[in-house]
């Protein structure tokens, strides 16, 4: 029997997109250092960037349910040139993120043959390359069974190991003390190094305007596709948090490591419970399912990329495709900018450091994609306030949507700026170096946007 053409997804369909997208075992060790504090920062970031965002991309998603999602909001309301420039903004920050994610699981295989290699710069960066090389040549050939893969690698590698983490953490806590360095709920405000942390915590939270390409799957988008996207929210902030408390309470704070935390505090679990034995089982499925989501991200920004150059913003040699359908000129360059990313791993003072600092330079130029969703949904709003009067729309008219937008453009200007101040337990040098080192790279990655899309224009 064939299947129907309309196929339909439910509410629980979406959140299950949604939580898997967003919901990440790396984020946790970074998290864990702050303790009971993680709460604080994660309510603050939910109520100032992830549930704005959810809100925006609900309005936006049901009035432009076509694919191309952000491209095609910012494309509206600013023009081509704009588009062009937000997309290479999510397709850049995504190239920037990947060497971080490959550590984690370089990290992961270090704690199950080598626990010393885990701060060997030369085996991270040796591990990046071969397992990126790896899926980019798994995404040449084509992905036909790539969603499967990618839901069972999320489920078995994250959802599984994180809703494990948590229950063992609970577990802990009745008849033995928290290892955390405070359980202070709300931190020291007027600390900036405190105040730093505040970028991590939104970087976390980063993705929920991806399930937009389904918003037109959806039965009834103006009611289901919002409801799915606050239910996510929920779900997503409460692992986080639970996720990140269960690493503070087991390992001490001198001791939890960036890259490998995740993995002391299940080894440090197991072995008090007698279950050791186990601790290589979660490893192999942690590595599993950071690579899955891994791979899939490979190809998923190099696609949303190939949306503009539908409207002719790339040159023709980068919007080429192979038999297969996959854009193989932007999966090279992707390969080779990740290549020469993870030299940074040798460069920097520590594995820590580099990761820190990649991490940091994703955070700053995802920020600046988001700035143009938050600037395009009030354009919107103003230039066709009646494309589709049965969607989704903020609550409060103009001045609901005014704040809405308002809280998420102050909340990313404040991560901006305190993006640039280095966390105080990891060496950088100066402040002034790492100042310059995140601004350098800040133009390295937008100004080829401005480059490429003049260069195509006068082409044409």
């Amino acid at each position: 029997m064939s299947q129907p053409k309309n196929h339909r997804l439910s509410v629980f369909s979406l959140v299950m997109i949604n939580v898997i997208a967003i919901d990440s075992l790396r984020n946790l060790p970074i998290n864990a250092e702050y303790g009971y504090a993680i709460i604080f920062f994660y309510i603050l970031g939910a109520i100032g960037f992830l549930i704005p965002s959810a809100l925006v991309t609900a309005e936006l998603a049901t009035h432009w349910s076509e694919t191309g999602g952000p491209y095609v909001w910012v494309r509206e309301a600013f023009g081509k040139k704009a588009g062009f420039f937000a997309i290479w903004l999510d397709w850049i920050y995504n190239v920037v993120w990947f060497p971080t994610i490959l550590s984690f699981i370089g990290a992961t295989a270090a704690s199950l043959f080598r626990p010393d290699l885990v701060n060997n710069a030369y085996y991270m960066v040796a591990v990046i390359i071969i397992c990126f090389l790896l899926a980019t040549a798994f995404n040449l050939k084509g992905m036909k069974v790539s969603s499967r893969i990618s839901e069972l690698g999320a489920i078995l590698g994250t959802m599984l190991p994180m809703a494990v983490l948590v229950i063992l953490g609970f577990a802990w806590l009745h008849g033995h003390t928290s290892r955390a360095e405070t359980t202070h709920f709300l931190p020291s405000l007027s600390d900036a190094h405190n105040m730093a942390f505040l970028v991590a915590v939104v970087f976390s939270l980063l993705g929920i305007e991806m399930s937009s390409i389904h918003a037109g799957e959806v039965k009834n988008p103006a009611k289901d596709y919002p409801r799915a996207l606050i239910i996510s929210c929920v779900l997503i902030v409460l692992s986080l948090i639970l996720a990140s408390v269960a690493i503070a309470i087991v390992v001490p704070p001198a001791h939890l490591s960036l890259v490998n935390g995740l993995n002391q505090a299940f080894a440090l679990f197991f072995a008090h419970y007698h279950l050791s034995f186990l601790t290589p089982v979660f490893e192999v499925l942690i590595m599993l399912g950071g690579f899955a989501g891994m791979a899939a991200w490979v190809i998923g920004p190099t696609k949303a990329l190939m949306i503009s150059a539908q409207d002719g913003s790339l040159p023709k040699q980068l919007a080429k495709k192979n038999p297969h359908g996959a854009p193989k000129n932007i999966l090279f360059l992707q390969a080779i900018i990740v290549i020469i990313l993870s030299i940074t791993f040798i460069l920097s003072k520590s594995v820590n450091s580099a990761y820190w600092l990649l991490s940091a330079l994703t955070a700053q130029l995802a920020m600046i994609y988001y700035a143009c969703i938050f600037l395009a949904a009030l354009k919107l709003r103003k230039s066709q306030p009646e494309r589709k009067p049965e969607a989704y729309r903020i609550p409060g008219g103009k001045w609901g949507l005014s704040f809405v937008c308002g809280l998420g453009l102050l909340t990313i200007t404040v991560a901006l700026v305190i993006g640039f101040i280095p966390p105080e337990n990891i060496p950088f040098g100066t402040n002034a170096s790492y100042v310059i080192t995140l601004l350098i790279g800040m133009a390295i990655f937008t100004l080829p946007a401005f480059v490429i899309y003049r260069f195509r224009q006068r082409a044409d």
